[in-house]
């Protein structure tokens, strides 16, 4: 029988699901940052040789838990483009919620959720495992990098980025949306001030130097993209208006 879920609730359950898993695990959150003890949870499924699958959309990781994701054998990282659902799921049971795996989440918003497990809802767990397997084949595994990237470095990324485009015959002129860097240039700023600009307007969320892309800056064009040579970056609309 299917479980309302509040919040604590959907910590709670998460958890169990987790530890009770012993063939697959299956973490779909846009928003990923691990607490530690979520770290220890899925440190301990490698340790049993559990196939981890995590998908995610929206947030860059930060360097430490790029490092900690690298060191876990049994867990792949794919990047889903436009992902928006949150879907917990092992062999036994699923959680589907408003809830992302993300610290803030966890602790501070008001979150719902259903909890079933394939026992007694066998059809709605079957459907859910295949739009989660879905998602994964859509999704594009990312090879997990422990390189820092200072505000300077990820202007010089946005620049090879821009000349990626451009060796693609992607021109500024031709091309529809532009890197940050080159917006910047087109507007006359430098790539720090289009930043601020950005996040004043609600279209970047700045988290300890990182920005990210907030779905106020996805409804005005942006574009976060995933690049196996420049690895991640943003795209914006070559008018768009910045105030």
């Amino acid at each position: 029988m299917a479980k309302f879920l509040n919040t604590s609730a959907t910590n709670y359950f998460l958890e169990e699901l987790i530890k009770a898993s012993r063939e697959r695990l299956v973490i779909i959150s846009p928003f990923l940052k691990f607490n530690e003890r979520m770290k220890e949870l899925l440190e301990d499924k490698d340790r049993m040789k559990i196939d981890v699958r995590i998908v995610y959309g929206k947030s860059e990781l930060n360097p430490h838990e790029m490092n900690w994701l690298r060191s876990l054998e049994f867990v792949r990282t794919s990047f889903c483009q436009n992902l928006h659902a949150k879907c917990y799921l092992s062999e036994q049971a699923a959680i589907i919620t408003s809830m992302n795996l993300y610290e803030f989440s966890q602790i501070n918003n008001n979150e719902m959720g259903i909890y079933f497990n394939r026992e007694s809802e066998p059809e709605l767990y079957r459907e859910t495992l295949e739009e989660a397997q879905r998602l994964i084949r859509i999704s594009e595994q990312v090879r997990m990098s422990a390189e820092k990237i200072d505000d300077q470095q990820q202007e010089s990324q946005d620049e090879d980025a821009d000349e990626g485009q451009e060796a693609n015959g992607e021109s500024e002129t031709t091309y529809e949306k532009l890197t940050t860097s080159k917006l910047a240039r087109s507007l006359g700023l430098k790539t720090a001030e289009l930043n601020e600009k950005l996040v004043a307007m609600g279209y970047l969320r700045n988290e300890d130097g990182k920005f990210f892309l907030t779905d106020t800056g996805t409804a005005a064009g942006g574009e976060l993209r995933i690049s196996k040579r420049f690895g991640p970056y943003n795209l914006w609309p070559k008018d768009l208006q910045v105030d």
